[in-house]
């Protein structure tokens, strides 16, 4: 039997070892330990030992263990939500299922992402629940983003089509209703003073055609009214039935010969609001669909088509039908179709599409390429690696997909006010009309007061504040190569004020060069020869880059012979004869070597942030060689840039003191974790935090990962290792630490814009339904005409769904 055990309480590689040591212990258990991921894979009979047992020897060792629940996540497109309510209604009813560990849903993009436990419940069961609360979970299928897009278009020129059939009957509507008030002509058989019945039932077949035409309204309205989870579309039916009721009721009077209920019939305004709803409704789905530009922009990259070698022939085939294994031919000016390996062939290929450089990157055979990539001027075959749905673009997308989907901690805040807020909005709407009645006013100025209320609070404008500036700040992180994988890293990014960088592959290149030659006994070029003689043999990344070196400079390199290395000092080896020792000044202390002439060259390339090496021919000091990992291009101008920001700025590294100090000072840091052992890193992002810093880590490698999650936001390099990457919340796909100030950047845009969203729904609201209560009225003003307020609430949602699209234009400054 197999299984994973979440591991609590470890903070270093000797915590690792004791719980694999305690597991291990138990009779007929096999234990492994990933201290990165901080999970335990065991290997049990379970006829002699149960997880139980496991986990008590666990927690006997001072650790705390749990089991994995192997956990779903989906996500599920839901139709009919139009306001915050909606969202609230949903994410409630499905939150309530047992197995339910998460669910959450962004109206902007008409999705619930939901997590759960597929021992306890299933998809069938989640999607009855959506569809009982009264909205539609649409198939998966329906999920991709041309199927979306369709189903999005087609909802708008539904919404168009029943905008035009209301309008088209509302305006004559309004025109015999109101246009006698302005002296405008009427025939005799419909005068409200010779023919009242005729007047008031020709407004009446008027208003059937404009109620057809919303009858969403009442579908959706009074299905969630009555199921205990009123929303916007419950406010507007509510609204509309207690005009058109009462317009009955004048009819009745009327036919009854009291033809005083003539002059207020409210078959218009209830038309109207209909009307006026119906075009706010259809310009916001429009605008909506401009906010997911950046992931049809990035879907549309992809070609449709591969040219397949099979049985020798050339063969082009739909993309959807390439396998891995696959090889594929891609001449000059295709795009690259699925991501592989060449096999044969040498071109230059732009990547511009996955890491932003514009530079073409020269490819050989046993290279990478990856999907939507453009090939420039060389013939290549490649082998398919990766295809579908693993593909590095297809990879990209669903991370840009999640984000936008993702709800922010300031998101959950305006769902849970939209929540209460409609039952409220009802109890005030009925309260104000009572109080306006009781107060001596007659029926039709209460019932004004009450379809004004209504009407002018909807929720839309809330529940679309948060989302739609998400899903335009995160498809323009795309857009720059910086992946933000959730609402909450977005929103968390702007609060940082200390950014800590990983040294080795972050601040610098990650490769070794060298960078000084002393020589004291024979010309440098013949030092750096038998130097990379010797370390030919050799795997450490130094001796690497002396090998590289001599090669560049065209070196002849010789036969090297007794090798052997000595482990923390160097290596020994013969060349041609002579004794040659390469390597630190324990090793030359140790085989007594002379070197008091050359500790001073080698301090001061100590002190630069190089790592000197000494070389002894025959027992005799030859010379200095100095390696050094070279900063990163943009390395300097990155922390300069932060700190204009007013972020401090450290830096963590296995390196010795004073190396570290060296590459701080090039590039300006303010703080250095030096001697960091790598299980130790996120203990010192935790003591940083401890002195109330928000604190993002900025790394590239596997030891880097627990200090990615234990940080307040993990950036991971593009160029890092898998586990980085799924350890971070945003990564930068370029591997450029210019992009760090990029994301920090677009953080606070976006949370600015989404502060700007909330306040205007919050003040719109807050205005609104005291003047729609009648409030300038006691002060002699006018009452609102329920048309004008429905006006007003159409326009709130267009005006925030407009303001985040301006975040379209966000440009980072450097």
């Amino acid at each position: 039997m197999e299984k994973v055990l979440k591991i609590g309480g470890m903070t270093c590689a000797a915590c690792a070892r004791a719980v694999e040591r305690a597991a291990n212990k138990v009779d007929g258990v096999e234990a492994n330990i990933n201290f990165a991921a901080e999970k335990l894979y065991v290997k049990y009979d379970e006829n002699r030992v149960s997880v139980e047992d496991i986990i008590r020897a666990i927690e006997k060792s001072g650790y705390s263990a749990e089991e994995e629940i192997e956990t779903r996540r989906v996500v599920i497109g839901v139709g009919g939500m139009t306001c915050a309510s909606c969202v609230r209604a949903v994410e409630r009813a499905v939150s309530k299922i047992n197995g339910v560990s998460k669910a959450e849903v962004n109206l902007a993009t008409e999705s619930l992402f939901v997590e759960y436990d597929p021992s306890k419940v299933r998809l069938s069961m989640i999607k009855k629940t959506v569809k009982f609360a009264g909205y539609e979970p649409l198939e998966e299928q329906d999920r991709t983003i041309d199927k979306d897009q369709e189903r999005k278009e087609r909802e708008a020129k539904k919404l168009f089509r029943s905008f035009i059939i209301s309008a088209v009957f509302t305006v004559p509507l309004l025109y015999i209703a109101m246009g006698h008030m302005t002296g405008l002509p009427l025939p005799d058989i419909i005068n409200s003073h010779m023919h009242p019945l005729n007047f008031a039932l020709v407004q009446l077949i008027l208003v059937i055609p404009t109620i057809y035409a919303g009858e969403r309204f009442y579908r959706v309205g009074f299905k969630s009214l009555f199921k205990g989870a009123p929303n916007m579309d419950s406010l507007v039916a509510i609204g509309t039935s207690a005009a058109i009721v009462y317009g009955l009721f004048a009819i009745y009077q009327i036919a009854n010969h009291n033809v005083e209920y003539a002059k207020d019939m409210y078959f218009e305004a209830a038309a109207t609001i209909i009307t006026l709803i119906l075009l706010g409704k259809y310009l916001e789905a429009k605008t909506k669909g401009r906010t997911s530009e950046a992931i049809k922009k990035l879907m549309g990259l992809a070609p449709k088509t591969a040219r397949v070698i099979h049985d020798g022939k050339e063969a082009e085939i739909p993309i959807d039908e390439v396998e891995v294994g696959d090889i594929i031919v891609v001449r000059p000016g295709e795009k690259i179709p699925v991501d592989g390996v060449v096999v044969e062939g040498a071109t230059s290929i732009d990547e511009s599409m996955l890491t932003g450089e514009s530079i073409p990157v020269e490819k050989q055979p046993g290279d990478n390429v990856f999907g939507a990539s453009i090939n420039k001027n060389g013939m290549i075959k490649f082998k398919a690696t990766k295809v579908g749905k693993d593909t590095a673009l297809a990879q990209i997308i669903k991370l840009v997909e999640s984000a936008q989907g993702s709800k922010a901690p300031i998101a959950r805040m305006a769902d849970i006010i939209s929540g209460y807020f409609v039952p409220v909005v009802i109890g005030i709407a009925v309260l104000s009309g009572l109080a306006w009645y009781i107060g001596g006013r007659d029926a039709v100025f209460a019932l004004t007061i009450f379809i004004s209320v209504l009407v002018i609070a909807c929720p839309c404008a809330l529940g679309l504040a948060t989302p739609t500036a998400i899903m335009v700040g995160s498809g323009k992180g795309a857009e720059y190569g910086v992946l933000i994988k959730s609402g909450e890293a977005l929103e968390t990014a702007h609060k940082i004020n200390t950014v800590v960088f990983d040294k080795t592959g972050t601040i610098t290149e990650g490769k070794p060069k060298v960078t000084d030659i002393y020589a004291a006994i024979m010309d440098e070029r013949d030092i750096l020869s038998y130097a990379a003689s010797c370390e030919k043999a050799s795997e450490h990344p130094l001796g690497e880059a002396i090998v590289k070196e001599a090669e560049d400079r065209g070196l002849e390199l010789y036969e090297a012979s007794n090798f052997s290395a000595i482990p923390g000092q160097g290596i020994r080896a013969s060349v041609n004869g002579m004794e040659i020792l390469l390597g630190n000044k324990k090793l030359m202390n140790e085989k007594d070597i002379e070197i008091e002439s050359l500790i001073d060259i080698a301090e001061k390339y100590a002190e630069e942030g190089k790592t000197p090496m000494f070389i002894a021919i025959d027992g005799k000091a030859a010379g200095v060689i100095a390696v050094a990992d070279v900063v990163k291009e943009n390395s300097r101008r990155a922390i300069e840039r932060l700190h204009k920001m007013g972020i401090e700025v450290a830096m963590i590294t296995g390196d010795n003191r004073k190396t570290a100090e060296a590459i701080a000072k090039q590039v300006g840091i303010d703080r250095v974790l030096a001697e960091v052992l790598p299980e130790h890193k996120a203990q010192e992002v935790k003591k940083l935090q401890d002195e109330g810093k928000k604190v993002a880590m900025v790394g590239d490698g596997i030891n880097d990962a627990p200090a990615l999650a234990q940080a307040d936001v993990g950036i991971a390099i593009g160029s890092g290792t898998d586990v980085a990457i799924e350890s971070a919340d945003i990564i930068l796909m370029r591997s450029d630490i210019l992009d760090v100030v990029t994301a920090i950047q677009l953080s606070k845009a976006t949370i600015r814009n989404i502060k700007q969203n909330l306040f205007w729904a919050f003040a719109y609201n807050t205005a609104g339904i005291p003047i729609a209560a009648g409030l300038l009225v006691l002060f002699g003003g006018p009452r609102l005409n329920p048309m004008i307020a429905a006006a007003a609430m159409s326009l709130s949602s267009v005006s925030v769904v407009s303001n985040a699209l301006r975040l379209k234009g966000f440009k980072p400054k450097f």
